[in-house]
């Protein structure tokens, strides 16, 4: 876990309006309704700390998709807008990746520094992300609560919850490519402990 001492880059994945297109929620609604706050906790405490922070935005290439450029959903949510100073990397496909510079970006300006990932969806672009990030060797916390997704069917055809959807990404994650952390304890362990 990241310390007072210790930087770590902090990774927003595809938080963008596009993310709240009715055709996501086609099968059943997102989980995780407080992620977007959870994640503006997380670039707070960041920007505090002078951490780096790197924001990716998707730049989809098919017609029909909410966050092609040129239309309001491609725009960041207003919580998780970028600041001053602060990276901006587009991609097109589902890893970060993935034809950008991020691992570039990583290796030269915060070698050694932890991967704390947070956005959307889980099972797509932030699972991708991370994977290829354990393979690349980064050290990756994921933080579970500061991303969300949305129902779906299997394989098979049954319908699965948001959670469920979710909470299967995670366990896919855990312990191979990631380790699975929280908000409140991503705060603790930055935050200098209180005394009196």
């Amino acid at each position: 876990m990241p310390t007072p001492t210790s930087p770590a880059v902090l990774l927003v994945i595809d938080v963008q309006k596009a993310i709240d297109a009715a055709y996501h929620a086609a099968v059943g609604p997102r989980n995780n309704p407080g992620a977007e706050q959870n994640i503006a906790r997380l670039l707070a405490q960041w920007r505090h700390n002078g951490w780096p922070i790197i924001h990716i935005r998707h730049d989809s290439t098919f017609a029909t998709s909410a966050y092609r450029p040129g239309q309001e959903g491609n725009q960041f949510k207003r919580e998780v807008t970028p600041g001053p100073g602060e990276a901006i990397l587009a991609k097109r496909t589902n890893s970060a990746f993935i034809g950008t510079a991020l691992e570039q970006h990583l290796r030269e300006r915060a070698p050694g520094a932890a991967l704390v990932v947070v956005g959307v969806s889980t099972n797509n672009s932030v699972e991708a992300t991370v994977r290829m990030a354990g393979n690349l060797g980064f050290r990756t916390l994921l933080v579970g609560d500061a991303c969300f997704t949305f129902a779906r069917r299997d394989y098979h055809g049954r319908l699965r919850t948001a959670d469920e959807v979710h909470s299967m990404s995670l366990a896919n994650l855990d312990g191979e490519y990631c380790e699975v952390v929280d908000t409140a304890s991503v705060l603790a362990n930055l935050l200098p402990a209180r005394h009196g």
